[in-house]
């Protein structure tokens, strides 16, 4: 994705072609808009062909127009406010079934993540945390539940855990302010990103910790300073982000880490057991 798409737009309008300038005059105005339509849509929109959509998203560089509406997306999903992201999505759905459209979009975010995540740095990052002298694990706004689920699991394995508090930017610096070339910090961001965690990523990374980025591009802001980036696909379900395939990749690594310590969590786990067990924490089924 082009950092500045829009910009960039704007710089070369003078030198389109007409039918050109039509189709950057729709984005620049309605790119909430174009980012969801197809380049027959487009087109028919501004009145060209798809073939010139497609022209046009190889003039500014994209292989093809797939890349410039993903491109379109992106900066829907870091720009639009809270309110503006209702507006675009309820137009997307319009009167479909709403529970159907969501499962589905989901699925394939799932089927994407499936598809693009690296596998080396997956296991390399599985490595790093099971060998870690501190871990500290952090996630802001709609993150933090996903920072939270990922802290309650691997609390069960690890002594040496942390889960970064996110109330103040000051704070979460303080919380993180011995660590170090030993220690692994998992930092989960996804749009709109917070500016918090992009300054605790930049602050570990310059003390030489291991970060492992969990995010939704190589665009991401926390990705740069990442040892190990692992993206999942995320995208607009209304005000609010989708976090299914986020937590799918939580998931891999609770069950992968699970597997590296099965020993010594086999044996928390059974004490926790008598501990719930003589502590009536959960309930008791009874024949």
């Amino acid at each position: 994705m082009k950092s500045d798409l829009l910009k960039d737009m704007e710089l070369r309008f003078p030198k389109l072609s007409k039918g050109q300038k039509n189709i950057a005059s729709y984005i620049l105005e309605h790119y909430e808009k174009a980012a969801y339509m197809t380049a027959a849509k487009l087109g028919a929109m501004v009145g060209v062909s798809e073939s010139t959509v497609v022209r046009f998203a190889i003039e500014l560089g994209f292989e093809g127009y797939p890349e410039l509406q993903r491109a379109l997306q992106e900066i829907v999903r870091t720009r639009l406010t809270s309110f503006e992201r209702i507006e675009v999505s309820d137009a997307l759905i319009g009167d479909k079934d709403i529970l159907e459209q969501v499962l589905l979009s989901d699925a394939e975010k799932l089927r994407q993540t499936l598809e693009s995540v690296d596998r080396e740095a997956f296991d390399q990052a599985i490595d790093r945390i099971v060998s870690a002298k501190r871990i500290y694990i952090l996630g802001v706004r709609s993150s933090a539940s996903l920072a939270g689920f990922l802290y309650y699991h691997l609390q069960m394995a690890f002594d040496n855990l942390t889960l970064v508090q996110t109330t103040s930017g000051n704070e979460m610096l303080e919380q993180i302010m011995r660590i170090g070339e030993d220690d692994v910090m998992i930092a989960i961001s996804f749009p709109r990103y917070s500016n918090r965690i992009i300054k605790a990523v930049d602050f570990a990374c310059s003390k030489g910790a291991n970060v492992v980025a969990l995010t939704d591009s190589k665009e991401s802001p926390i990705a740069e300073n990442a040892s190990q980036l692992l993206t999942a696909n995320s995208d607009m379900a209304s005000f609010v982000d989708s976090l299914v395939a986020p937590l799918s990749i939580v998931n891999a690594i609770i069950v992968a880490v699970a597997r590296k310590k099965k020993e010594e969590l086999t044996n928390r786990l059974r004490t926790l057991e008598q501990i719930w067990d003589e502590y009536d924490v959960y309930e008791k089924h009874h024949e």
